[in-house]
């Protein structure tokens, strides 16, 4: 195969040492999340990444990376992940499967060189694997489509391991911390930096201004808010995808721990210095925010961001998905998913229909001043004043 002639996003022709050959600085980490907080523009990133989902590919692209170097398969076939196709579609070059021995042979910030299907290190080969293509990847996401209904086995399962282990959590709120944040009766608006993040955020921009709801932002989704000029009522999350800013603002934080009580979150909060609580449980961090919020006395929940169709569950990659499905029917009643709001309603106006309006406005304008005698009088006080301006400039060239 071969490489398309691409230049580092944010360099100039030096970002290509020969014809075909991308050459960058690498950063490398296991953990996609983690990684992308250290990646700059033009950077070529080595994750290990099975079945690499559309969150964590999204995120990539926001680096502006030139190279996604996979030391597993972005597409193991299990189920239709969505993230190798938004990286090939914006223009980044992924190359899967190079093998796990890439980590030991190169250390971070080495330039590399990527050509082909192939990493090299100066002249040293570190590895190759399969260079993917827009064609590439739709082939295996079709293959890929055939292993959906083991999957879904699988996840049903899975949730109803996940009930018997959470019943009281789900059915009767046992378990759930108590907060300073006020929930009763107001309206909770829960952000997890997910799919179309940044546009449902946009839309519900008058529903915050009227409803002021209870921000709640869920590890990075505490940022996207910021960035959105709110500042979150509280972040809820394991803490390992949000920035110390966001962790400083003045939220009430509460982290997110494993089932035994252990929570590595809150190392980091106490080397901030600042307070957080603790709440054991085996579901993800968002279904923690809205049964929080529901056990809070939370008249309605709305969701920006958040997982609501099977591609979309299995596309984490988690057996812990399993919790939202079951999180969704005991709240279901006041839920409500900004992502079909922004579907259903877009204040977009088209320039043509914005011209149209102005130019209604004006001749609107126009008819009145032409049948009422205050308008006709107010015309011809311009007119003098006119003629009068253009009188005194003659003057000046006489």
């Amino acid at each position: 195969m071969r490489v398309p002639s691409l230049r580092l996003p944010g360099r100039g022709p030096e970002g290509e040492s020969s014809e075909g050959r991308l050459t960058g600085t690498v950063r490398l980490d296991r953990r996609t999340k983690r990684l992308c907080g250290r990646l700059e523009p033009g950077d070529i990133a080595v994750i290990d990444h099975v079945d690499l989902d559309r969150v964590a590919a999204d995120t990539l692209v926001g680096t502006d990376v030139a190279v996604v170097v996979n030391a597993a398969k972005s597409i193991s076939g299990r189920y239709p992940n969505l993230g190798p196709e938004v990286l090939v579609s914006n223009g980044i070059v992924l190359i899967d499967d190079v093998g796990d021995e890439i980590f030991d042979l190169v250390r971070e910030g080495k330039q590399v060189s990527v050509e082909g299907n192939q990493v090299f290190l100066g002249d040293q080969l570190l590895g190759e694997g399969i260079l993917q293509t827009e064609e590439s990847v739709s082939e295996d996401m079709e293959t890929a489509k055939e292993g959906l209904s083991v999957q879904l086995e699988a996840f049903a399962a899975n949730t109803m391991e996940y009930l018997k282990r959470e019943r009281d959590l789900l059915l009767d709120g046992v378990g759930v911390p108590d907060v300073r944040t006020d929930f009763n009766g107001r309206h909770a608006l829960i952000v997890i930096r997910g799919y179309n993040y940044k546009e449902d955020i946009d839309v519900l921009r008058p529903y915050i201004r009227e409803f002021k709801p209870v921000l709640v932002g869920v590890d990075g989704g505490a940022d996207a808010l910021l960035e959105a000029g709110y500042r979150p009522d509280m972040i809820v999350g394991d803490m390992d995808s949000v920035s110390d800013d966001a962790l400083r603002c003045g939220a009430e934080i509460v982290v997110h721990a494993y089932a035994d009580g252990r929570a590595p979150g809150m190392e980091r909060m106490d080397k901030l210095g600042v307070p957080a609580i603790p709440f054991p449980a085996a579901a993800t961090s968002e279904d923690i925010a809205m049964l929080m919020a529901d056990e809070k006395g939370a008249e309605l929940i709305c969701a920006v961001g958040t997982h609501v169709t099977m591609v979309e569950f299995l596309d984490k990659g988690r057996g812990g998905m399993a919790s939202t499905f079951l999180t969704r029917l005991r709240v279901g009643g006041k839920l409500v998913d900004a992502k079909g709001v922004s579907r259903l309603y877009r204040q977009d106006m088209s320039i043509s229909a914005l011209l149209l309006l102005i130019i209604s406005a004006l001749a609107a304008m126009a008819t009145a001043i032409a049948i009422s005698t205050v308008g006709r009088s107010f015309v011809d006080v311009i007119a003098d004043w006119w003629d009068g301006l253009i009188f005194q400039i003659q003057r000046l060239f006489s």
